[in-house]
Parts: C-alpha cells; sequence; structure tokens
C-alpha cells in the first residue's frame, strides 16, 4: 500500500494555545511521518490556532494557559481509499520553564466519539482522545485549561510539545481500507518551525 497521498487524511485538528493578552491566531506546521505495511511517507500538516494567558504574573504566582482548537473534519478517502477513522489521538504540550504544572482541564469539544482526558506525563500536559472518528465526519476537540505556578523571575512561554520524528508531539492512528482490509497508518510529528503561543513576564 502506498502512503504517498496519506497527507490527505491527517486534516487532524491540533490544538491550542494567546487582563489576558490574546495572540493573534497562528497556523502551525507539523512533519508528519506515517507508516503503514512496511512503507513509509512525509508530509507537512497545518493547523491554526488561538490561546490566551496573562502578560505579565507575580513571582510564585498563577498563570492561567487557554487553549481553544477549531472545528475540523477527517476525511473520508485518501489516495481513492476509503478512510474508515482515526483512533488514538495524543498532544503533548510541554510544561513552561519558569513555572511549575497545578492542573489541567477540558470543556466542550464535540463528535469524538470518546471521553478525551488530560493529565501530565512526565514534564508534558497530555491530551488524548481514543475516538474513533469515522472518515467524514466533523468533530471538535475540547478547549483546554492550564494553570501554571510561575517561579520567581523570568519568562513562561507556551509551545507545542515535539522535536523530531523520535520525540513527536503529535500521534495519531488513521485506518484505511486496502484491497478490502483495514490497514492500520502510524502518524507522528512535530511542529517545525515550533513558535511560542504565548508569553507571560513574571515580576
Amino acid at each position: 500500500m502506498k502512503l504517498a497521498g496519506i497527507a490527505s487524511l491527517l486534516l487532524v485538528p491540533m490544538l491550542m494555545f494567546a487582563t489576558n493578552a490574546s495572540a493573534a491566531p497562528q497556523t502551525i506546521t507539523f512533519k508528519m511521518r506515517a507508516s503503514a505495511a512496511g512503507q513509509t511517507a512525509e508530509f507537512t500538516l497545518e493547523q491554526g490556532l488561538d490561546a490566551t494567558a496573562p502578560e505579565t504574573v507575580a513571582p510564585n504566582g498563577s498563570v492561567k494557559v487557554t487553549i481553544d482548537p477549531a472545528p475540523n473534519k477527517v476525511p473520508s478517502e485518501a489516495e481513492g481509499r476509503q478512510v474508515r477513522e482515526i483512533k488514538n489521538f495524543a498532544l503533548s504540550m510541554p510544561v513552561p520553564a519558569n513555572s511549575k504544572f497545578t492542573s489541567a482541564s477540558l470543556s466542550g469539544g464535540s463528535g469524538l466519539n470518546s471521553t478525551p482526558t488530560i493529565g501530565l506525563v512526565g514534564n508534558d500536559v497530555v491530551l488524548k482522545v481514543p475516538g474513533p472518528i469515522k472518515g467524514g465526519a466533523d468533530f471538535e476537540l475540547p478547549v483546554v485549561t492550564i494553570e501554571l505556578q510561575a517561579g520567581g523571575t523570568g519568562t513562561v512561554a507556551t509551545k507545542l510539545g515535539g522535536t523530531s520524528y523520535d520525540a513527536p508531539g503529535l500521534t495519531f492512528t488513521a485506518v484505511v481500507i486496502a484491497f478490502g482490509f483495514p490497514i492500520d497508518a502510524a502518524a507522528k510529528g512535530y511542529p517545525d518551525p515550533s513558535p511560542v503561543l504565548t508569553s507571560t513576564t513574571i515580576g
């Protein structure tokens, strides 16, 4: 099964992250690699996002980051092959330098066909959506709220996770129908470039 056109089924939502200072909407470009049936393909995936966070915070004060993803749609086919579903979506957001993780919560979201979860895994806040979300379906990821405690000095800057294919920030599985059989295509990627989404000055 050739995967050169797997990018067309990766219109998967990305999240994301700008008194709250509201940054202009950004478009994040992810470098992606998909693998299935012994073959791989590389491509890019773009996702617009908004974010809010305070411009300043007192030393050791609370910083609330709100990440509001845009609606999205799973394509119904790729390279002429049926996309049956996507599943096991996971997006990571590292805990920023000069801060400590306090909590994370979710609200809203639709068409996910499962209950999303969020929590701290190592030094990353990870959003997980088990799915499956059917090919051709509309869906929207939940709004993510992350509470942080600022350090004594410096800046609290939020970014999306991932630095390489070996250290991805976005992963999911697309199930496509090839020769009448479902085949799992595992996709992983990272933002390149990886811009600062919000910036809060301590002091």
